[in-house]
């Protein structure tokens, strides 16, 4: 799924733990405090996909000012 300029794709890391993994769309790096990253995965787990999407949405919104391209960094 696309939302807001990042991909999130929920996967399953253990049975019944679902995780979510964010990339950008443009597949450009996110950079964090310096830090470049290709992915970012929300390390919580839930019971199912759909709420491993919805935490990873609520992160992407949180965070959203912090995560800069290693161009605008």
């Amino acid at each position: 799924m696309i939302y807001g300029g990042f991909e999130i794709q929920s996967f399953e890391a253990g049975r019944g733990q679902w995780h979510a993994r964010i990339q950008r769309t443009d597949l450009a790096p996110v950079v964090i405090d310096g830090l470049s990253f290709p992915t970012l995965e929300v390390g919580f787990a839930w019971s199912d996909p759909e709420a491993a999407i919805a935490d990873a949405k609520a992160h992407i919104d949180h965070n959203r000012q912090r995560y800069t391209t290693a161009a605008s960094a």
